[in-house]
């Protein structure tokens, strides 16, 4: 068995006084692509901020090759190659695609590569080299979240964490965002995406954790999961 790229254990945490997460495990290994999914509230975007140390981990491990990162400084962990892509993406709205690029490998271990790592951007999402001039503030929503990942890419990537990447998209963008996500990982980079959007998840994923009330309520592979049941019990759709 591959050695764990990133094990998450027992790991609890919140924001002042209120508790969010609770004794938390997960385990990926090298490559593999992991969905997180249900209800709103209940921990999904807290365990990508304490994993990316922009919120501070009560207890806990969060061992990333070998390594202890919990309450790392969240440059240390891009740094390192752990890149979180939270939900709405954070880009500078008064500077352009290009612009915005160019600053996420400011990194000096990413500097010497930024010209072939944006060629590669460019080649994953074409919309965006035909708008490297534009300021980012004036792209769509979907083309903003392919910058906002354009952006990890050039940070020098090993773990891609997006939190709900479709959210508000049109289906026909959000087809495009998968297929650039499934060619991005189809290169070796591990995947940890959070996701409402089960079926968008689950295409791109090969197992799934259930988070409930701030822990792992369910864990399995994405051909054992019963698609109308879990759709049905969490988001109150039916067929």
């Amino acid at each position: 068995m591959p050695a764990k790229i990133l094990e998450v254990k027992d790991l609890t945490a919140g924001y002042g006084d209120v508790q969010v997460l609770r004794d938390v495990c997960i385990s990926l290994s090298p490559g593999e692509k992991i969905g997180i999914f249900g209800p709103n509230g209940h921990g999904k975007t807290t365990l990508l901020r304490t994993i990316s140390g922009l919120v501070k981990a009560w207890s806990g491990e969060i061992i990333y090759r070998q390594a202890d990162i919990a309450n790392s400084p969240p440059r240390a962990i891009v740094g390192r190659g752990l890149i979180h892509v939270s939900q709405g993406n954070t880009l500078f709205p008064r500077m352009t695609v290009k612009e915005n690029l160019i600053l996420s490998a400011y990194h000096r271990s990413n500097w010497r590569q930024r010209g072939k790592r944006m060629t590669r951007v460019f080649e994953i999402f074409p919309a965006l080299a035909e708008r490297r001039s534009q300021l980012s503030s004036t792209l769509s929503g979907g083309e903003r979240q392919m910058l906002a990942i354009g952006m990890g890419l050039m940070a020098g990537l090993e773990i891609l964490m997006l939190d709900e990447p479709s959210l508000g998209l049109a289906p026909v963008m959000k087809d495009v965002l998968g297929r650039a996500v499934a060619e991005i990982t189809s290169q070796g980079v591990t995947l940890i995406l959070v996701e409402q959007d089960v079926e968008f998840m689950l295409e791109l994923t090969d197992r799934f954790y259930l988070i409930e009330d701030g822990q792992v309520a369910l864990e399995g592979t994405n051909d054992t999961i019963d698609h109308q049941e879990i759709l049905a019990m969490y988001f109150g759709a039916s067929d």
